[in-house]
């Protein structure tokens, strides 16, 4: 009887264990290997960091392009770099850094619904591992709002801000051939940039746009709407590597000394 009871105590132990771990292991299983802590950490953050992960589109809507043309084979190309970012803030910062990831919701709802998985679940197993504060969005302007408004920014300045996820070289396109082919229902326009309140950031805050174009005119906007420059892309970006977005030949970084003209 003794034995018993003492395998039930085992098993029952396995179990909160196993329960412990599970936000870290489904985080991992999904997104691949963790990346390694850095040695040095800083005491304490600059200020507050703010990842924007767009929304993917649909294969039902993909699938009917040239191959060549086609976006999003993989759901996760908005979010796996970010929370390979996540990481690198933590490696370098501790786990004390301050970090705010917004994702556009609806996308991932109904790609969720197209590829039958629970990726709202595996999102927010994210959130879980890394304890950051996840705000789902619904619209262009819930950047701004949050920008503006999302702490005491008499207190908390902006250190940080990136973009993952589908642009042109004026806006953010936050939704992008998933309700419709090929088309943004859903943006966040150059010309609405001049709502943001420019002392929402520090004066050295590191700003990058991941998406395509926005180094063209975009990124221009933005540093005269907040005073802050932004590193952006002048061309394509590639995102198959899953841990950094890549600017596609013959593009560049507007901050690169290359000089590519746009083919006619």
């Amino acid at each position: 009887m003794s034995c018993f009871y003492h395998n039930k105590l085992i098993l029952a132990l396995a179990l909160i264990l196993a329960a412990l771990l599970s936000s870290t292991e489904k985080s991992s299983a999904i997104f691949g290997r963790t990346l390694k802590k850095s040695k040095i950490k800083r005491s304490t953050s600059p200020g507050e960091f703010i990842i924007v992960s767009g929304g993917t589109a649909l294969r039902k809507w993909e699938n009917l392009r040239k191959e060549k043309y086609q976006h999003d084979r993989w759901w996760g190309n908005f979010i796996r770099p970010a929370r390979a970012r996540i990481q690198e803030l933590q490696n370098e910062y501790g786990n004390q850094c301050e970090i705010t990831w917004l994702v556009y919701k609806p996308s991932y709802e109904s790609r969720s619904n197209e590829d039958n998985k629970p990726l709202i679940s595996w999102i927010e197993s994210v959130r879980d591992k890394y304890k950051i504060r996840l705000l789902w969005i619904t619209e262009g302007k819930d950047i701004i709002n949050y920008i503006n408004n999302g702490k005491d920014r008499s207190q908390i300045k902006i250190a940080g801000f990136e973009y993952y996820g589908h642009s042109n070289r004026h806006a953010f396109l936050i939704d992008y051939s998933n309700r419709i082919i090929g088309v943004s229902t859903v943006w966040l326009h150059e010309e609405e940039l001049t709502e943001i309140n420019r002392f929402s950031f520090l004066r050295r805050s590191k700003c990058v746009s991941y998406g395509c174009n926005t180094g063209e005119s975009m990124s221009k906007k933005w540093r005269k709407a907040t005073g802050v420059s932004m590193r952006a892309a002048i061309g394509k970006t590639d995102y198959t590597n899953p841990l950094k977005p890549t600017v596609v030949a013959p593009g560049y970084w507007n901050d690169s000394k290359s000089i590519f003209k746009r083919k006619k």
